[in-house]
């Protein structure tokens, strides 16, 4: 068994455990904001982090960004528990395996605004800022961590690779424990890439309504210390596809997804029936939520209870499928007995072109604790990832 012995998070609802739980369970209150910081002149909703980042004064020219500041911050609150599993296991043992899409990017985008302006870059920019195994480095420089550190880009679906990669190195005995998770930071790139395919809503986004129209991006960092030292949550199964249908649309008959939901499953040793809760892509473009809604109707019927967390933290990218498994992570907690659901917020407005799922409304709770969970993640080029968390005791 691979257990989730501590987790951290650090996103738009807040930072810490305890301040995105009660956001989510509790008061089920959106972080989003509308700023046009990513956007001048354009004020989007966006699922920016308020709180304080750590100084990254201290570190090497190359490995100062933001992202590696949101990183940092996730660390901080599981630190203790890292440090021991170090101390327990050697450093040789412990990896560290993260997922990102925009690393560094957004310290190139102001080195550029500054070279256009004053034509010389800043002496506080590197190229090194924007590298991809930007995060991995630097969790493994700050740990002293000497086992395999690695990172996950393959966008929306990254940091969900990145937690089952971690359970694979544990499985074949390379590491006896991992940091794993991911980082992602808002940017001018990441807006207007979205914003080039038609993709971004100008509204709070509408997962599964008749009138969604787009995404709502935000920024965030999730980490896990996993291990085979019993826990509460164990990551029990994951699947992995990669159907290929198109650069940036899903496979509209959701084949793809639905690999990956029954690889995780089978996995996991448990059927469909057994799920209580599946985190849901949930992106509220037209074609990603018409694609999951029939994949997810096929496989678990109508009953499930489902939901998308994007309205309250914005669409992470390569962190979604940290956070979300954090959402999923919290939920499971003996604090939590009467299994209260991470909600769904939204105009209430079906699309009555989808199969009509079990929406958790705010305030939805199964009456018990949560037992299994499910959550999914997927990627432009159809690269697709889905994970299965189960409660141990």
């Amino acid at each position: 068994m691979l257990y989730l012995n501590d987790c951290a998070i650090v996103c738009a609802l807040g930072s810490g455990r305890e301040a995105v739980q009660r956001r989510l369970l509790d008061e089920a209150k959106s972080g989003l904001r509308v700023s046009d910081v990513c956007s001048p002149g354009r004020p989007l909703p966006l699922g920016r982090v308020d709180a304080a980042l750590p100084d990254v004064g201290h570190l090497p020219l190359p490995l100062r960004s933001r992202n590696n500041q949101l990183a940092l911050a996730a660390l901080a609150q599981i630190r203790p528990a890292v440090d021991a599993a170090i101390a327990r296991y050697g450093s040789a043992r412990v990896g560290v395996v993260v997922g990102t899409s925009t690393s560094g990017v957004a310290a190139a985008e102001a080195a550029l605004a500054a070279h256009a302006h004053t034509g010389a870059l800043p002496q506080d920019f590197h190229y090194g800022q924007q590298e991809m195994g930007s995060p991995a480095d630097l969790l493994a420089r700050e740990l002293g961590a000497g086992g395999p550190a690695y990172v996950h880009s393959s966008a929306c679906s990254s940091s969900a690779k990145a937690l089952a990669s971690a359970a694979r190195l544990i499985r074949m005995g390379v590491c006896d424990a991992v940091v794993a998770g991911g980082a992602d930071t808002l940017c001018g790139f990441t807006v207007a890439g979205f914003g080039a395919l038609d993709s971004v809503s100008a509204a709070p986004c509408n997962p599964l309504g008749a009138q969604r129209d787009g995404i709502n991006l935000g920024e965030g960092a999730a980490l896990f210390l996993m291990s085979r030292e019993p826990a509460a949550v164990a990551l029990c199964g994951w699947g992995e596809s990669s159907d290929g249908y198109h650069m940036s649309a899903p496979d509209p008959a959701g084949g793809g997804a639905r690999l990956a939901m029954t690889a995780a499953l089978r996995r996991a040793g448990i059927d469909a029936d057994a799920i209580d809760y599946i985190n849901l892509h949930g992106t509220a473009t037209v074609q990603n939520d018409a694609m999951e809604a029939r994949a997810v109707a096929d496989l678990f019927g109508s009953a499930v209870a489902v939901s998308s967390t994007k309205p309250f933290t914005g669409h992470t990218l390569g962190a979604a499928g940290a956070v979300e498994a954090a959402l999923c992570w919290l939920a499971m907690q003996d604090d939590n007995p009467d299994g209260k659901l991470p909600p769904h917020l939204w105009n209430g407005e079906r699309d009555p072109a989808l199969p009509s799922l079990n929406v958790a409304v705010p305030g939805a709770r199964l009456g018990r604790p949560l037992r299994w969970a499910l959550s999914n993640s997927f990627a432009f080029g159809g690269s697709n990832a889905t994970l299965v968390f189960g409660r141990t005791r």
